[in-house]
């Protein structure tokens, strides 16, 4: 059988960690403040933490932070995680790239796809992204990887249209 845990902070009984539990929307919390109810009721460390469904040295954990900060110390910490490899302003400009379009001679393509701009955002921003990120870019960015059927370059539009006023209807 484990060390009794010590909680030094007793401003709140039993009762009221579980009222509180009650009106706690985050389920983590209102574990960590049940386990911690049943510690003050005299539960064992090892019973209060199977019941709270975690294990003995994490309840002993959560047990150190409600000492230390109270109620709100048992809140999961927010996590900053990892940067974004492009800033806002990288984030427009890679924007108005997409809505402009490939320039055929420069960028050897007739339109975008996701791995071609993902070579784009390499040479331009010098930041590498596989192709299914360069999608989750443009979804972020309100737009779709779906592109209009491409045209060529050099097509000539007057002559289309002279084309269609003299071919027969069907």
């Amino acid at each position: 059988m484990g060390k009794a845990v010590e909680i030094t902070r007793l401003d709140r009984s039993a009762a009221e960690l579980r009222a509180l539990a009650v009106k706690t929307e985050d389920g983590d919390v209102v574990r960590r403040l049940l386990g911690i109810a049943l510690l003050l009721d005299g539960w064992s460390r090892g019973e209060a933490a199977t019941a709270s469904g975690m294990d003995r040295q994490t309840l002993c954990d959560w047990v150190h932070r409600y000492n230390l900060s109270g109620v709100a110390g048992l809140a999961t910490a927010s996590r900053s995680g990892r940067p974004p490899g492009l800033n806002e302003e990288q984030m427009a400009e890679l924007k108005d790239i997409v809505i402009q379009g490939p320039d055929p001679e420069k960028d050897g393509v007739v339109r975008w796809r996701c791995v071609d701009l993902r070579v784009k955002i390499a040479a331009h921003f010098a930041v590498t992204y596989h192709k299914r990120s360069v999608a989750r870019l443009l979804r972020k960015l309100d737009l779709t990887r779906l592109q209009p059927r491409p045209y060529h370059p050099k097509k000539d539009a007057a002559a289309q249209e002279a084309f269609k006023k003299t071919s027969p209807a069907w």
